[in-house]
């Protein structure tokens, strides 16, 4: 079984993915073709913002929202503690400084009165400038934007929505995406709207941040790319990638999501009777589901489990292992000392489970009957 069957998406959409990437080939416009122009409207349309600037990969997208904004030494960015390590990386790259801080432990994103309370701590320390939070939209689920827009708002913070796992998503009939002061994107193959390769976006409805992205994008070009008005970078999305994405979006809008949400629900009604933590999808809210991800009891041993899965052709990842104040590269300053006692616990009981909108019934039914036998011999014991 496949964690994510990316190959059964491929043989549904081979066809018309064969024939738009031999036209680039036959083109030969392999950078800034036409296609990327269109992905980059089609994308912009379906979140809502005005402009969506396409780049090399999710990471390099978070990079040139704090670049525009000029997040640099003194500044203070908060990043949930519970994510991958690129929300956190691109704050100490940029000369800035991390701060974590503790999740929700039912939706997995930022708790907003630890985000509170953290931003009091920091203004109160008077050490460094709060300049920005990095919201993340964990395992497809949109954070809590209304309470985390109005802490932003009351202490005079930019709002970096990372949406690299929540593309799809929704809070009260608005897309993932498009929360943001600047919102961004990954476009990594097991990502919900993923290439064949690398890729990410950047939305923003602000037209002075879209001109500077792009140039940054460019290494940092004017008028043309040998006029170099200011130090940028080279991140652009290949057009290959994007005549894929342009495929494969159709297939996202018209039923992937649709289908999804549907194998999400098999997992939900086959595991309540389990003594698992489920995924809680809250009223308001829906998810785009880029991961599976359940909460084990203390008493069941993950690696054994996941031992246990394995030999049953059942593949499972945990996400994530450590929490990013406990990385090693920040051993020594200032973001390890967060406090984020949630994170940590769940550190060490979440698991993953296989999803992707080609599971089928049975495929649920098989590894929730393995979760099952698990936990019955572990119980006989």
């Amino acid at each position: 079984m496949e964690f994510r069957n990316l190959k059964k998406q491929y043989q549904q959409l081979k066809k018309e993915i064969d024939r738009v990437v031999l036209n680039v080939m036959s083109n030969a416009s392999y950078i800034a073709g036409i296609e990327v122009k269109e992905l980059e409207q089609e994308l912009a349309s379906y979140v809502g913002k005005r402009h969506c600037i396409t780049c090399a990969n999710g990471t390099d997208a978070l990079s040139l929202a704090l670049m525009a904004w000029k997040v640099g030494i003194g500044d203070v960015v908060f990043v949930p503690d519970f994510t991958f390590f690129a929300s956190g990386e691109i704050v100490s790259y940029a000369g800035a400084v991390p701060v974590f801080v503790d999740i929700l432990k039912d939706s997995y994103n930022i708790d907003p009165d630890k985000l509170e309370e953290a931003v009091q701590k920091v203004k109160n320390e008077g050490k460094f400038r709060p300049k920005a939070v990095i919201a993340v939209d964990l395992f497809g689920l949109p954070a809590d934007y209304v309470r985390i827009k109005e802490i932003c708002n009351k202490y005079d913070l930019m709002l970096l929505e990372d949406g690299a796992q929540g593309f799809g998503g929704m809070l009260y009939g608005k897309r993932a995406c498009s929360f943001g002061d600047i919102s961004t994107t990954s476009f990594f193959p097991a990502k919900p709207l993923g290439c064949y390769g690398d890729g990410g976006a950047v939305f923003t409805d602000n037209d002075e941040w879209a001109e500077l992205i792009r140039s940054f994008a460019v290494h940092g070009k004017g008028n043309n790319k040998y006029d170099n008005v200011r130090i940028g970078m080279n991140s652009r999305l290949d057009t290959l990638q994007a005549a894929v994405l342009l495929v494969k979006f159709k297939a996202f809008k018209k039923y992937e999501l649709v289908n999804i949400n549907e194998v999400a629900g098999w997992y939900g009604d086959m595991l309540k009777d389990n003594c698992i933590g489920l995924p809680e999808i809250k009223e308001g809210f829906y998810s785009s589901f880029a991961q599976y991800t359940i909460k084990l009891p203390k008493e069941i041993d993950r690696q054994r489990l996941q031992k246990f899965l394995n030999g049953l052709e059942i593949p499972s990842m945990v996400y994530y292992s450590k929490p990013l104040h406990l990385q090693k590269a920040f051993t020594g300053t200032e973001s390890a000392k967060a406090c984020c006692p949630v994170t940590e616990d769940l550190c060490k009981r979440v698991l993953s489970l296989p999803i992707d909108p080609y599971k089928t019934k049975d495929d649920i039914e098989e590894i929730v009957k393995g979760i099952g036998k698990f936990i019955l011999d572990s119980k006989l014991i």
